[in-house]
């Protein structure tokens, strides 16, 4: 399997949101990223359940969505009403993790744990086994438009090591900062999943940005 490239709606233009799916759904991405944030685990605050609502409606390729939000159990069932496909957890928001992973199963969506950059990815260790993917951040999550960690690197290839080690099958989605220049190395590193908000949003022609970060 190829690299999976998922574009992040937050970085889309909300007044034209359908057109944008629309151009997600025609491009050769894979997935469609949707960060919600609460305004506590992260400053920023994002969207909820209508907007998800609203994009699963056009779109043709499946939710890939990002709880930057404080006791994620709480509203698992409605996300997955809401149309999520994956969904991701914070390890740092997530008191009952292996808890909160099942639930998730359960409720018919892949499972995915993301680390902030300060966070070893030997906190995963123990839920390796259960989980569809890890999401590394590549900023502080929060804000998009951020520059990217260079330490990112060499957490993808220490994660990459502990999923072989542990014979697990979890992929490596990066969220932040990720362009031409970084796509590359990352992919070498590990990754099998990126993450790409304002570099294909911000881009003339946005089809063709994901196009070559598809073939890299």
């Amino acid at each position: 399997m190829g690299i999976i490239i998922a574009p992040s709606i937050l970085a889309a233009d909300f007044a034209n949101l359908q057109k944008e799916v629309g151009m997600i759904n025609e491009s050769d991405a894979d997935w469609i990223h949707v960060d919600v944030m609460d305004g506590v685990f992260v400053p920023n605050i994002s969207f909820g359940m209508p907007v998800i609502k609203a994009i699963k409606k056009h779109a043709a390729k499946p939710l890939d969505v990002h709880l930057m939000i404080v006791q994620p159990e709480r509203y698992i069932e409605s996300f997955r009403e809401a149309g999520a496909d994956i969904l991701t957890v914070h390890v740092e928001a997530s008191t009952h993790l292996h808890r909160t992973i099942q639930q998730i199963k359960a409720a018919g969506m892949k499972a995915g744990v993301a680390v902030n950059p300060h966070t070893p990815v030997s906190s995963l260790q123990d839920v390796l086994l259960d989980i569809d993917l890890v999401c590394l951040m590549s900023v502080n999550p929060g804000f998009g438009g951020q520059k990217f960690i260079e330490n990112t690197y060499r957490k993808v290839s220490e994660l990459k090591k502990l999923i072989s080690a542990n014979d697990a099958k979890a992929v490596i989605e990066i969220d932040g900062g990720v362009n031409q220049e970084n796509a590359g190395p990352l992919i070498q590193a590990g990754a099998g999943v990126l993450v790409a908000g304002n570099f294909v949003f911000s881009a003339q022609n946005p089809k063709q940005v994901i196009q070559r970060l598809k073939s890299i």
